[in-house]
């Protein structure tokens, strides 16, 4: 009766629970009988009460740890003193400093083989973060002048889908060294349609994010 009694008390212990696991056996080989035997006493159906799939644990796993970024990219969007240029530095940034970010590297699933996540992820690039965050930025930058395109909708697609399919090595699984030789094309590739991005500190936590998910990667081959 507690899962009923006090869900967010629940939540949090199944979360928290789930996280552990996955960081240290890896995503795919946590199953959910694993997070009930380690919630001492809770039992399967209250787990299902909260959570239909471990893919849901997943996502409210990712979402309690990333709590507070749509308001961070709220504010940055929102701005007045930066251009849009340096508010796109600036989420980069950001995000790349979240420590959050170790650990989801750590925990991550390869998503080819989850194909409803990888969706998912794809539908919240196209109809959340591109319109109501990247887009207004990169349109605020050509009014500036710090952003060159006449393509706004485009450009933020482009950007958002390159960085968080291409480049992510739980959808195309790729060596360190190789994302490394991607994330440097890709930032040719900005700095050709108007956009110097990255600086050399981004460049080198993005590849000690790669290194946390090829690891992760390895434990499930």
């Amino acid at each position: 009766m507690a899962s009923y009694k006090y869900p967010e008390e629940t939540i949090n212990q199944i979360l928290t629970v789930a996280l552990n696991l996955f960081i240290q056996k890896g995503y795919e080989q946590t199953s959910i009988q694993d997070i009930i035997n380690e919630l001492g006493g809770l039992t399967k159906g209250a787990i299902y009460y909260h959570f239909k799939s471990k893919e849901e644990i997943l996502e409210a796993v990712t979402n309690h740890l990333f709590k507070g970024v749509d308001e961070m990219l709220s504010g940055v969007r929102d701005d007045k003193e930066l251009s849009g240029l340096e508010k796109l530095r600036k989420i980069s940034r950001v995000s790349l400093d979240n420590p959050a970010q170790d650990e989801l590297a750590s925990v991550a699933p390869n998503l080819l083989r989850n194909p409803k996540m990888l969706a998912a992820r794809i539908e919240n690039i196209i109809h959340k973060a591109v319109p109501i965050y990247i887009q207004p930025i990169i349109e605020q930058g050509m009014i500036d002048g710090s952003i060159r395109t006449e393509y706004p909708r485009e450009l933020s697609e482009v950007l958002m889908i390159l960085a968080n399919i291409w480049l992510n090595p739980t959808v195309i699984q790729a060596s360190p060294e190789m994302m490394l030789r991607k994330l440097r094309f890709f930032d040719e590739i900005l700095k050709g349609l108007g956009l110097d991005l990255f600086d050399e500190q981004m460049l080198l936590r993005l590849e000690e994010l790669f290194r946390l998910s090829a690891r992760e990667v390895s434990k499930e081959t």
